[in-house]
């Protein structure tokens, strides 16, 4: 059985390691549609209960997905999903939006996409520099108010901004990027949601499978893949890169398991109350996933990683 937390400022427990959903309509090259639905009803016949899109995943064609495949099973999940992110009729990326009558045209559109009268957990997916954070979550708070949204989260900031945004209204979640090659948010965020009660929801927790060993140069990645546009999947990133993925072998063939199930065990081992959102369009690469839960890293496991990953990654994370 997956582990599951408490979704900060609410009753509502959430599994430990849930699934993101982007990669089943864009980003990560071809998809199909019949097998992620699979991949999804097999998520909830395996106790999986949070699952993650946004608006801009494939334009709405990953919230569209959603609705279809969870139709009459909404009481079994908890669906997050985002606004902020523009994009044009192509696709094409047209910048962040904050304002507040396009965070109320955004929510409704998503729950038109859904199917649902009210959106479980809404986040802004970036903030819009030129709109306060305070507006942006009153616009937020308002819609809690209107029963369109349960919960709010933010993604991607800082210490200072989450605390400037739960004095207006109680923040449920922050999602941030979070793996052995992504660890910013190890000092003031953790503390900050701890004191705050606020659910750490660590996303690309494989390093967007970097970490799993599967890409071992940029010919392992499918045209349209976007990692190929990405500064840490350079070939000069993957070969220095690679040196994180030597290590959690190390590990994993030491304990008999998989390399993204010993890099999913760190993520969770670092935080009591943090959640992660692994994706995958593939059901056994899900029940893998999920296998993590009963990895235990043991205290000289913890010490190789500390004394031989390296302290620096090659490359931006975009």
């Amino acid at each position: 059985m997956n582990q599951t937390t408490i979704l900060g400022h609410s009753t509502i427990s959430i599994n430990r390691i849930g699934l993101g959903c982007m990669g089943m309509s864009e980003f990560y090259g071809s998809f199909n549609e019949a097998e992620s639905i699979k991949t999804l009803h097999k998520a909830i016949d395996l106790g999986v209960n949070f699952f993650d899109t946004a608006d801009m995943y494939g334009w709405g064609a990953n919230e569209r997905l959603l609705g279809k495949a969870f139709e009459g099973r909404w009481n079994d999940i908890i669906l997050a999903t985002k606004f902020a992110v523009m994009r044009g009729p192509n696709g094409e990326f047209l910048g962040l939006n904050g304002k507040p009558e396009y965070i109320r045209k955004a929510c409704d559109q998503s729950l038109q996409r859904l199917g649902v009268e009210a959106i479980d957990l809404y986040y802004m997916h970036r903030q819009d520099p030129k709109v306060e954070i305070e507006e942006i979550v009153g616009t937020m708070a308002d819609l809690v108010g209107q029963g369109k949204v349960k919960h709010i989260g933010l993604c991607e900031v800082g210490p200072e901004t989450l605390c400037r945004a739960h004095a207006v209204h109680p923040i449920t979640a922050l999602q941030t990027e979070y793996s052995l090659w992504s660890r910013e948010p190890e000092q003031a965020l953790f503390d900050v949601c701890k004191e705050l009660r606020i659910t750490f929801v660590a996303y690309s927790p494989l390093g967007r499978g970097f970490l799993t060993g599967a890409i071992k140069s940029r010919a392992d990645l499918e045209a349209g893949d976007f990692r190929l546009g990405n500064p840490r999947f350079t070939d000069e990133a993957i070969r220095e890169n690679l040196k994180f993925v030597e290590v959690v072998e190390r590990i994993a063939q030491s304990k008999g398991v998989s390399k993204a199930q010993v890099a999913l065990a760190w993520v969770l081992s670092q935080n009591k109350e943090i959640a992660t959102i692994p994706g995958t369009r593939k059901i056994h690469r899900l029940e893998e996933n999920l296998g993590a839960v009963h990895v235990e890293l043991t205290e000289e496991d913890l010490t190789i990683i500390k004394e031989y990953m390296p302290s620096e990654t090659i490359g931006a994370r975009y």
